[in-house]
């Protein structure tokens, strides 16, 4: 079953927002380097791709994962978010 969240990914008519981030000449130039290789027209294609990257590896971690399922399910039965942090942190 497919998340709604990556149903809504998956769209490409979703809203778009405009951002300002500050990032090293030299790192800039790499991607500038590198996204031909990877099959991209430029750096900020390359940019896109690698946080969404990221970010598909974090929210499998941390929101589709079993543990994350868990403490959903917790939480909704109405244990405390101290208790449910405490025993995390004590599984870590």
């Amino acid at each position: 079953m497919i998340s709604d969240t990556l149903k809504n990914r998956l769209n490409k008519d979703r809203p778009m927002t405009s951002i300002t981030l500050r990032i090293p000449i030299d790192v800039v130039e790499s991607m500038k380097a590198i996204a031909p290789y990877k099959g991209f027209s430029g750096y900020q294609a390359l940019l896109k791709s690698y946080i969404s990257d990221g970010l598909c590896r974090d929210e499998a971690q941390f929101t589709f994962s079993k543990e994350a399922k868990l403490i959903a399910a917790l939480k909704k039965l109405g244990i405390p978010d101290s208790v449910i942090e405490k025993a995390t942190k004590e599984m870590a």
